[in-house]
């Protein structure tokens, strides 16, 4: 069932402000997913072209779904925005779940933004769609992507860790079923939507 956005949009934490991303947020997006620092963990560097690609689906997620993943700005500078984050759906195992993005320009890493935000898309997440798991897919290098997602409330499930484009990727979840977590998935089993990995902060 297609959301309400008004329940999705937007929200403000305690820093940041967390809006329905718009066509006008292209620039920034374009530059954020391009540069090599939020990319340090991907086996490929966006290009403008998948990068504009991928926008265009997370506008159509917000018109078909009603929600989808925010642009996010600090509270006191609301037309600057810094970074990404949110919900959408996505299927692994064939699964229904909300796949958690996150990523921010390096010019604001190190101050709790990244955490700040997906604690808060999870906590909309729990409340609005409560029957569906959300997880978060990072590389295993990614240490810091991997804390941002404990912090805001997933676990580590080795049981769905797998590789893509040959690169070792391990999965965290909220709301997953604990017996589905125990058998390892085929290498070739359902992923996260490509280009929803979340990145450095």
């Amino acid at each position: 069932m297609r959301q309400d956005p008004i329940d999705w949009t937007p929200v403000s934490t305690e820093r940041l402000l967390l809006r329905r991303l718009e066509r006008a947020d292209y620039d920034a997006a374009i530059q954020i997913h391009t540069d090599p620092r939020t990319n340090r963990h991907n086996p490929h560097t966006p290009t403008v072209e998948s990068v504009t690609k991928s926008l265009q689906d997370f506008l159509d997620h917000w018109d078909r779904e009603g929600f989808g993943y925010w642009a996010v700005a600090e509270r006191d500078a609301p037309d600057i925005v810094i970074g990404f984050t949110g919900l959408q759906r996505a299927a692994v195992d064939g699964r229904t779940i909300l796949n958690l993005y996150y990523r921010y320009d390096p010019a604001v890493w190190g101050r709790g933004y990244a955490t700040e935000g997906a604690t808060e898309a999870v906590r909309c997440g729990r409340t609005l769609l409560p029957a569906l798991p959300i997880l978060a897919r990072t590389t295993t290098t990614n240490t810091g992507s991997q804390r941002t997602a404990l912090a805001a409330g997933l676990r580590h499930f080795p049981g769905l860790d797998r590789e893509y484009a040959g690169v070792p990727e391990m999965y965290l979840a909220l709301g997953w079923p604990e017996a589905d977590s125990a058998a390892k998935p085929d290498a070739g089993a359902g992923n996260a939507a490509v280009g929803s990995r979340t990145a450095p902060v």
